[in-house]
C-alpha cells in the first residue's frame, strides 16, 4: 500500500509537516489539481477540501470520500482492516 497527500501550500509551510511523515506530500496544488479529481474548492481560503481514495493496484478507485472538514475522513486502521478484508476476499 502507498500513500500520497497534497497541500496548496509552498515549500517551506508544508516542511514541518512533511518532514514527519514517511510519504510523499505534493506541494503548491491549485483549484485545478483538485478539479482533476473532482474534489470541492473553497475560494474563500483558496484550499482544497479533503478528498481520499483507495485505488487498486492497477489504479481503479475502490473506495473515495470527500469532505469539507474532519468528519467524514478515511480513518486509517478502518482503511487498513477493508484493505485486508478485500485482499482477503480475493485468496
Amino acid at each position: 500500500m502507498k500513500i500520497i497527500a497534497g497541500s496548496v501550500d509552498d515549500a517551506e509551510k508544508t516542511a514541518p509537516i512533511a518532514k514527519n511523515l514517511n510519504f510523499p506530500v505534493a506541494i503548491n496544488m491549485t483549484q485545478a489539481d483538485g478539479d482533476a479529481i473532482g474534489s470541492w474548492w473553497e475560494e474563500k481560503r483558496k484550499i482544497i477540501q479533503p478528498s481520499e481514495f483507495l485505488l487498486s493496484g492497477s489504479g481503479k478507485v475502490m473506495i473515495s470520500a470527500y469532505s469539507n472538514g474532519p468528519i467524514g475522513r478515511m480513518d486509517p486502521e478502518e482503511t487498513l482492516s477493508l484493505v485486508k478484508y478485500l485482499n482477503d476476499q480475493r485468496a
